[in-house]
């Protein structure tokens, strides 16, 4: 199990830049809900307008990171063809021989990046070309700028996605992260000179601000993409479509899990004048809750291509029931501490909007399913069978519209929260019964179940610590409570050691 080191070196590398630019980004939190009123709805416009980009940008990254981790994997073309399988060219011309000087690694990505940019291209023209039936059709017919300052940080995120994951395929977490951090220093910084020097806090110059840093991080792949050995290879790209598309339709019900809630929310909810309002303190709040997300996407970056070169290894099932182990002590650690400090939490958002704050721990438990999913989703990954994790995603994704559309005009953001829950809970419990069935690994649902157990007993000691205590004393108990499931975790696993469990655990 020597590769846990080196995964728990790479997430906290991806961590450190994830962690510390979330954390950063959480003072635009205070920035915006102190700055921009409640009323004004403009902390929900920019809420519903970041959730279409998400999902656009799946779209237009069209599963190609994934993608690009597995094939740059394959064995080195020679005489078995470029696709690293028998009988396959691979190749763009007819000789079946790679350039001289061109690696696989690079043929891939260049691939890959071709489609991404030609996606990204005829995105562009279409937006612009059609920016006033858009623009009337989202309800920012007033504002048609909004979609296109934004459509135009999409698109370049998407040119960032694959230099980025190819980053990570070549192992060098220090340049991924310094240019994480330093998009979120210059956002910082940006917003500070806008919201609080010039006092300009419309939503407008959050969008232009947001523009304005992607373009600036953009230049800076500029080098990277000068030394690769650019080369088209239409055979790869037909098998890499086999194998991104079942990935792009996960993608999409996967980000709608995400941002359903909020694109549907102005469209459902039965006061049109409120309905930005409302969801900007939902929107608000939810930041708080993601840290676990920002957890997921750290642990992923790091778990992701280690999975994939592991994939041939005689131990990876017991490797891949540890880290699902451990990730789920991680997350269920930071769960509680997130609850247990809510105290003090509460102030990364403006007064006006806190009343949102009960659904904190609601959206938190479910960004833990999605990244138990996430854990789970490898097998079909590594079969080629992306279309299970497809159709899990599509069914959770159902299951998520339905709770929202159903349950907001009556509960409000609340239904939101659950929503997510019952999406990702889904997907989770299709992906687990399937797999085992499908690939089995010896996850060891007894200690799991045990550290949930335990963790559910303590976030409820914690809520009673907040209702009835004052403040000050509410924080030591709970920080008390952290310590005790710490030292629990620490006991347990000394006891069993980090080892995999076994088939009979």
């Amino acid at each position: 199990m020597a590769n846990l080191k080196g995964l728990f070196k790479d997430t906290a590398i991806y961590g450190l830049s994830s962690i510390v630019g979330r954390f950063l980004n959480y003072l635009l939190v205070p920035l915006y809900t102190y700055y921009m009123p409640k009323d004004s709805g403009d902390y929900g416009i920019s809420t519903n307008v970041y959730a279409y980009t998400a999902l656009i940008l799946v779209f237009l990254t069209f599963g190609m990171e994934t993608t690009l981790f597995r094939f740059a994997n394959e064995e080195q073309p020679g005489n078995t063809g470029l696709s690293g399988k028998p009988g396959n060219s691979g190749n763009s011309g007819n000789s079946g021989v790679p350039a001289p000087g061109r690696s696989w690694p690079d043929r891939v990505f260049s691939t890959a990046f071709a489609t991404v940019g030609t996606l990204t291209v005829i995105f562009v023209a279409l937006l612009f070309g059609f920016i006033t039936p858009i623009s009337q059709a989202l309800g920012y017919a007033d504002h048609p700028d909004y979609l296109l300052m934004m459509g135009v940080v999409v698109a370049l995120d998407a040119l960032q996605a694959l230099p980025f994951s190819y980053l990570r395929f070549q192992k060098r977490p220090i340049r991924f992260a310094s240019l994480k951090l330093l998009f979120i220093i210059l956002s910082i910084g940006l917003n500070v000179i806008y919201f609080v020097v010039l006092g300009k806090t419309s939503v407008y110059y959050v969008f232009l601000i947001n523009l304005l840093c992607t373009a600036i991080i953009t230049l800076f792949f500029v080098p990277d993409l000068i030394r690769i050995n650019w080369c088209f290879d239409a055979s790869l790209l037909r098998r890499m479509l086999r194998y991104s598309w079942p990935i792009l339709i996960l993608g999409i019900a996967g980000i709608l899990n995400q941002v359903a809630d909020k694109i549907v929310f102005p469209l459902v909810y039965p006061d049109k004048a409120l309905a930005n309002v409302e969801l900007g303190v939902y929107g608000s709040c939810v930041k708080i809750a993601m840290i676990m997300a920002m957890i997921t996407q750290a642990f992923r970056y790091a778990y992701e291509p280690i999975v994939f070169a592991k994939s041939k290894d005689t131990d990876k099932t017991e490797y891949y029931a540890a880290a699902m182990k451990y990730f789920l002590i991680f997350t269920l650690l930071a769960y509680l501490c997130v609850v247990g400090w809510m105290p003090l939490l509460q102030y990364i958002i403006g007064a006006d909007y806190r009343e949102g704050l009960r659904v904190v721990p609601i959206v938190m438990a479910a960004e833990i399913m999605m990244g138990v999913y996430f854990n789970l989703s490898f097998w079909y990954k590594l079969i080629d069978k992306t279309i299970y994790g497809a159709w899990f995603s599509i069914i959770g994704c159902a299951v998520l519209f339905a709770v929202n559309i159903l349950f907001i005009p009556k509960y409000g953001y609340m239904a939101c929260a659950w929503g997510g829950v019952a999406g990702y809970g889904t997907a989770m419990v299709l992906s687990y019964v399937v797999g085992q069935r499908k690939n089995p690994i010896p996850y060891d649902l007894r200690g799991m179940a045990f550290y949930t157990g335990i963790a559910i007993v303590v976030f409820l000691l914690m809520n009673q610590a907040i209702a009835l205590l004052p403040t000050w004393a509410a924080l030591a108990t709970n920080t008390l409570l952290i310590m005790l499931f710490l030292a629990i975790i620490l006991r347990k696993s000394g006891n069993s050691g980090i080892a995999a469990p076994t088939n009979n655990q």
